[in-house]
């Protein structure tokens, strides 16, 4: 199959890239390559119709069979730098785009959104269904880019996927997401940091996100619409002793003003067939094995924001 992943070389793209080519897809990849560069890694048989979302024209795409959309302005601090930046590339480009695939004849678009578009929620279990109240440009910007995708539906397959926060390893390391910081707080320092403590966040491991999209191009008809995509809603003390009990790290506490909470209800997920296999416990073992064999390093490219301050020029 021609499959299109757009974010390609990204923290979660570049090891679904791996996956795809290892079971025979023809992948085309799109990205700037800001942080890290596949083919500098090995990475060999893929094709790079362009570097930028908003270049790929209706021709490069009339091969392609499905589109797994990933790029964009990932994370609230990132998404501030520039907030023109991330309206264009996570609004306008997705628009840009799902309207050349229409144009093309694709027939299935799957879009990762965000399970933070949801905001600020007190139910325990917080469905698909529940209004979607974002709070920043991330959030707004995703919420937006669903409503476009949505206008589509009658004319392209689509899936949009609002995933939690997803740890783990990859080789677009990023350690600027909670349970990787964590892990490498306490690998570094000895000590964990905790504000607060009561907060729920909803994670999912780096394997299972990639897993879902594997599923999705295997059998999309039945991941046609929206899904939460999280499958561990841990309180951040939770998230702390588990780290601790796997580094030996201590734990220091101290009072927080942020008291969101995030809690995903995925059963519409697990009702489509699909079954998570990994859980964080397992990525902060990955994340430690790696600091320790030397595999994993904490190095600017591994923090979004200061890296891109360096590529813009901020």
């Amino acid at each position: 199959m021609n499959i299109l992943v757009t974010g390609s070389d990204g923290y979660i793209g570049n090891g679904l890239v791996r996956k795809l080519l290892a079971e025979g897809h023809t992948v085309h990849c799109v990205d700037k390559k800001i942080f890290y560069n596949l083919e500098s890694d090995g990475v060999s048989g893929i094709v790079r119709p362009c570097d930028d979302i908003k270049d790929i024209t209706v021709e490069q795409l009339r091969p392609i069979q499905h589109i797994i959309h990933l790029a964009a302005i990932s994370n609230d601090p990132a998404a501030e730098l520039d907030a023109r930046l991330t309206w264009e590339t996570n609004v306008l480009y997705t628009l840009q785009l799902i309207d050349r695939a229409v144009k093309a004849g694709v027939p299935q678009f799957t879009f990762a959104s965000s399970g933070s578009v949801y905001g600020l929620k007190d139910e325990d279990r917080v469905t698909e269904d529940l209004e979607l109240v974002p709070l920043t440009d991330y959030n707004k910007s995703k919420m937006c880019a669903e409503r476009i995708l949505l206008s589509y539906r009658d004319k392209i397959g689509l899936t949009i996927i609002r995933p939690a926060t997803v740890c783990g390893i990859s080789a677009r390391q990023r350690l600027d997401v909670v349970v990787n910081i964590l892990t490498s707080q306490a690998l570094k320092n000895k000590t964990i940091k905790l504000f607060g403590g009561d907060q729920v966040r909803p994670h999912i491991h780096m394997s299972d996100m990639h897993g879902l999209y594997l599923a999705i191009i295997k059998n999309p008809k039945a991941y046609q619409g929206i899904f939460n995509a999280g499958f561990e809603n841990l309180t951040n003390k939770e998230l702390a002793n588990l780290i601790a009990k796997s580094t030996g790290a201590a734990i220091v506490t101290t009072t927080s003003n942020d008291n969101r909470s995030y809690r995903l209800c995925s059963d519409r997920l697990l009702a489509a067939g699909f079954v998570p296999q990994h859980s964080v416990d397992e990525a902060v073992n990955d994340i430690t094995n790696a600091f320790k064999n030397g595999s994993l390093k904490d190095g600017p490219e591994t923090q979004s924001v200061q890296w891109l301050k360096s590529y813009y020029g901020k």
